[in-house]
């Protein structure tokens, strides 16, 4: 298998974290959430990392630009996911191979986690493969939806739930494997008909689906790799986790 890239969303705001500080800058256990991010992505084996910057963009690229396998693509207006990698497409879009797609504000995602996924794309040639996590507490979080025989159909986000499809444990971590080319491709296809009026990335698994192509969900990972940094609450809680207590 070619050499893994990795995506690394990076451009949101942090106005839930009441400061001025781009909210992957913010520190847990003395370095930056998203350096945590770029080492799991690392042990996973990604050669390459581009990181989408959008607010305080400039900040954000100070902060990493010592990293010699770091560069940027800008996300001048936050569209949704989707439109985050779709800015991705001139540095990466030639490339041929597997690409990891994770959110820069995961800190304790652990590189044999991602490897996994890797592996599963490879072993299943698959064109996506989607991480998966479960757990009871899952409100907000995006559904795995699939059918009777276990297989993927889609993900669902708590806002476009059903009653029963809120109910399911099986929770998308926003941890991603593709293949490349069919990752821009499906991008291309992406549409806002949904109630955020966003690109979603996550539409992408559903439309390579529909085009015949083989869709994994792989529950890969623990629920607290899954935890992102929204909150000063959500950054205590992950540094709690990080010092095992």
């Amino acid at each position: 298998m070619a050499d893994a890239v990795a995506i690394i969303l990076a451009a949101g705001k942090s106005k839930r974290m009441m400061s001025e500080t781009p909210k992957v800058l913010h520190h847990a256990c003395g370095r930056p959430i998203v350096e945590y991010v770029l080492d799991a992505a690392r042990t996973a084996g990604a050669k390459r990392i581009v990181v989408v910057v959008g607010h305080k963009a400039d900040v954000v690229e100070a902060a990493l630009k010592h990293h010699p396998d770091v560069e940027f693509a800008l996300q001048a207006e936050q569209k949704g996911t989707g439109h985050a990698v779709m800015m991705c497409r001139e540095a990466v879009g030639t490339h041929q191979g597997p690409v990891l797609v994770l959110t820069g504000d995961t800190p304790l995602l652990k590189g044999a986690s991602l490897k996994g996924l890797l592996d599963d794309l490879e072993q299943h040639q698959a064109a996506c493969v989607v991480g998966t996590a479960r757990t009871e507490n899952n409100f907000g979080l995006g559904r795995i939806v699939r059918d009777a025989e276990g297989n993927f159909l889609r993900i669902v986000e708590q806002r476009d739930a059903t009653p029963e499809e809120q109910a399911i444990t099986e929770i998308n971590t926003g941890c991603f494997a593709y293949d490349c080319q069919s990752l821009f491709g499906a991008l291309s296809e992406v549409k806002t008909n949904n109630s955020q009026g966003e690109f979603y990335l996550t539409d992408c698994a559903e439309i390579l689906r529909q085009q015949g192509k083989t869709v994994d969900a792989s529950c890969r990972f623990e629920i607290t790799e899954a935890l992102g940094v929204n909150t000063q609450e959500q950054l205590a809680e992950v540094e709690r986790v990080m010092k095992g207590a």
